[in-house]
Order: structure tokens, then sequence, then C-alpha cells
């Protein structure tokens, strides 16, 4: 079943999750803060996102608050996969939201046009 990790407050959020459900979507809803993705869940979005010319900057949630006080801008080109894959584990705060895996399907964020490609 597909997950879609997100965070209620987040207007991103839910947009994706209207989106999901305009189209009939089924899907399994994943507080993000309080369950972040797993390291395999994380392992497997990251290996996608290589494949679409991305890094490991594409999972953090760049905007947010606590990726600003922990100056992670500036530490996360000197910080090992495994170092940045271990802080987002930790932190769902830390995640790209809405974060969406399943079978075939690994999005991180929401862009329409993307995600019309998918579902």
């Amino acid at each position: 079943m597909l997950k879609i990790y997100e965070y209620a407050k987040c207007s991103t959020c839910v947009k994706a999750l209207k989106f999901l459900d305009s189209k009939k979507v089924k899907y399994q809803k994943m507080a993000i803060v309080d369950t972040p993705p797993s390291m395999k869940e994380l392992k497997e979005m990251l290996a996608s996102v290589k494949e679409n010319g991305g890094s490991i900057r594409n999972l953090f949630n760049t905007s947010g608050l606590v990726y600003k006080e922990m100056k992670l801008s500036e530490k996360l080109p000197n910080l090992s996969e495994t170092e940045a894959l271990k802080l987002l584990a930790d932190n769902g705060k830390l995640v790209k939201r809405p974060f969406v895996i399943g079978d075939d399907i690994h999005l991180v964020g929401f862009k329409e046009d993307e995600w019309k490609e998918n579902f």
C-alpha cells in the first residue's frame, strides 16, 4: 500500500491528500513528526531521487525551522550520506513533505504535474 508521510498543518500536504482523494488512490497516512520514514524507506527514496539527477538535499525540508536552527545548509555538504539519512530518520521535521513511497512510486514534495504522471 502507498504510504504518505505528512504533517496535518502543512498546506502542501493537504493539497497532496486532496489530489490523491480526487484520483481515488488508496493510501496510508503517516504523521511524519511522530513516525518519520525508516532508514530503509529513506535509502529507497534517495536512490530514486539520484536516478532523477537529485541529491540527499532533496530529502530535506530546507525551509523548515529545524533545518535552519541546525545550520544544515552549511553542515550538509560535509556529512556522509549515512549521517544525513540518520538525521532524517531521527527527526521528521527535517524531512521534505509530503514523502510518498509505494511499490513503484517515490515522490518528495508536491508538484502536481509530477504527481499526474504517477497517478
